[in-house]
């Protein structure tokens, strides 16, 4: 009786047709040695842009900052494209994108009316644990040793306020957000462990507040529910890249 419930818990719950499909093409995604198809990825990512906007006529400007050339380290800046020379400087959202630190990227989001720093972070299985970690505080570190860290045509520097700045992730972007955000907090978490030195101390940029959507956090043991899942979770036990 008791094996019966167990596999009836075990059973595959009715999915709509939508949600199939995705789940489909993220299946056809994973090579068996833990590797990605990063086109197949690609094709499900529908909202993913290939060049950042500048039209006038839209909602929002969107232009490419580099952080950190030697790792490939660059962000996606959003702001409105209403005139903001005389309003109130506006704060800015330093986003990280969900995908399992494996997936998508810095465009593959719709934004709101704000100045959003989309960071493309390095992306696992070919870049390891805390890589993904230490390029959030990169980026961190940018916005605030920087004198203009975004593009003056795109957003002027009086209109941003780095002393209001906020944090969000979804996903194991909400799990980076947590981390980078006690990374920075803390110069004694920021040591030999991180390979980073503590922040700056004129520190320009404040953080104002954190933003989890849907955070995906793990243990070093396996829960029942992901014991369940039997080949275990491919977006963070891959192999080579």
């Amino acid at each position: 009786m008791a094996s019966s419930s167990k596999k009836a818990s075990r059973r595959t719950p009715s999915l709509p047709w939508t949600v199939r499909i995705k789940a489909a093409v993220l299946a056809a995604a994973h090579r068996l040695d833990g590797s990605i198809r990063r086109p197949v990825v690609f094709l499900g990512d529908l909202k993913a842009g290939t060049t950042p906007s500048t039209n006038n006529a839209s909602d929002v400007r969107s232009a490419d900052v580099t952080i950190d050339a030697s790792r490939g380290l660059w962000a996606r800046v959003f702001c409105p494209s209403a005139p903001i020379a005389d309003a109130a400087p506006l704060p800015v959202f330093v986003y990280f994108h969900g995908g399992g630190f494996v997936l998508f990227s810095p465009s593959s989001r719709p934004y709101l009316r704000a100045v959003v720093v989309s960071v493309n972070f390095r992306l696992a299985p070919k870049h390891r644990f805390r890589a993904a970690y230490n390029d959030g505080v990169a980026a961190l570190r940018y916005l605030d040793e920087n004198q203009t860290p975004l593009p003056a045509d795109l957003v002027p520097v009086h209109a941003v306020d780095l002393s209001s700045c906020f944090l969000i992730g979804d996903s194991s972007g909400a799990n980076m957000v947590h981390h980078v955000a006690q990374r920075w907090a803390s110069s004694s978490s920021m040591s030999s462990a991180t390979a980073l030195p503590p922040p700056p101390l004129r520190m320009r940029l404040r953080l104002a507040g954190a933003v989890l959507i849907q955070p995906f956090f793990g243990g070093e043991e396996r829960t029942e529910a992901e014991a369940g899942l039997g080949q275990g979770l491919p977006h963070i036990d891959g192999g080579s890249s």
